[in-house]
């Protein structure tokens, strides 16, 4: 849920913002606060998690749920994500957005939406050597 109030402004939630916005990762919570860390060293895991609750309820990032552990991202624009089901890592994917979407869901439901999320689920290159397993059909790249 989006809240409209502006949220004051932290040397912690400041620095948590700065260092989520410096990587393409899709980060844990674990992960920003190891880099916050650095600059604030006196600064919780738990603190780390609040704001970064707190910076995705206000819409000001993405919390990306649905695997082993919470990442979050600075992108908070409509955009697909593909998740390693071995690593967990999450990257985005560059396709076109799908408008229909928007019109099929008015249709279905009657009612409106706020965004959507779309994750594929599959192996990242790194594991899928690691593991020495071949494409499936379904994955084959397209030349």
């Amino acid at each position: 849920m989006k809240s409209e109030r502006p949220l004051r402004q932290t040397k912690a939630r400041r620095v948590i913002w700065e260092e989520l916005y410096g990587v393409t990762t899709h980060p844990t919570a674990e992960e920003v606060y190891e880099k916050v860390k650095k600059r604030l060293p006196r600064v919780s895991l738990g603190t780390v998690y609040r704001n970064l609750e707190l910076l995705s309820q206000t819409g000001k990032i993405r919390k990306i749920e649905g695997g082993p552990q919470k990442r979050f991202d600075p992108n908070t624009e409509n955009h697909y994500h593909f998740r390693c089901r071995e690593c967990g890592r999450v990257s985005d994917l560059t396709l076109e957005p799908v408008v229909e979407i928007d019109r099929a869901v008015a249709q279905l439901t009657g009612g409106s939406f706020d965004g959507y999320h779309l994750e594929v689920i599959g192996l990242c290159p790194s594991c899928r050597a690691s593991a020495n397993r071949p494409l499936r059909e379904g994955s084959k790249r397209r030349t």
